[in-house]
């Protein structure tokens, strides 16, 4: 069922591959004329209006009850196509390291893995506070490192630790 939340997700699908253009065509004709500083800017600009449809599709859900399936679907996609747009592109303009990347995106796959497990054995493995903030502060690191701002390695490294944290949590979540 299309409602609100889900296009709103529909809309995050939709800006990850447009902001990843923007980091890997650089040398594009098509871009040819324009400064690299503006794709940033542009890629930031996506990059948070996409975060904040994010925070704005569960939102709406849940205080609208308006939670489907297709949405249980298409909201983890949505992130996970952002989250990879974003640091695939970021290390393809050498702004981050390939190493914290290779880390995060394991951990995704990883606990992927275990809900998809968990869904097919009826159990449900929620998103823990820490999982929660582990998506902010990933958020906050790809908008710094987007902008080419000082601490953008910092908060990525940051993230990678707390991204390690929460995906202990949810190992012992789903082993519980």
């Amino acid at each position: 069922m299309l409602n609100l939340p889900n296009l709103l997700a529909l809309l995050r699908i939709a800006m990850a591959p447009l902001m990843f253009w923007l980091l890997v065509d650089r040398d594009s004709a098509i871009f040819a004329d324009i400064h690299v500083t503006w794709l940033d800017y542009a890629a930031a600009l996506i990059f948070v209006i996409a975060s904040v449809t994010d925070f704005f599709d569960g939102f709406i859900a849940r205080s609208w009850n308006q939670i489907t399936k297709l949405g249980g679907i298409l909201d983890p996609l949505a992130d996970k196509m952002l989250m990879l747009a974003g640091f695939l592109g970021l290390v393809y303009i050498h702004r981050a390291s390939p190493w914290a990347v290779f880390i995060i995106l394991t951990r995704e796959f990883f606990i992927t893995g275990l809900r998809i497990q968990a869904a097919a054995e009826g159990r449900s493995v929620s998103a823990s506070l820490a999982g929660k903030a582990k998506t902010v502060l990933q958020m906050i690191a790809i908008g710094f490192l987007l902008m080419n701002w000082p601490y953008g390695n910092e908060l990525l490294w940051a993230a990678v630790a707390l991204t390690l944290y929460s995906g202990a949590e949810y190992i012992k979540g789903f082993f519980d």
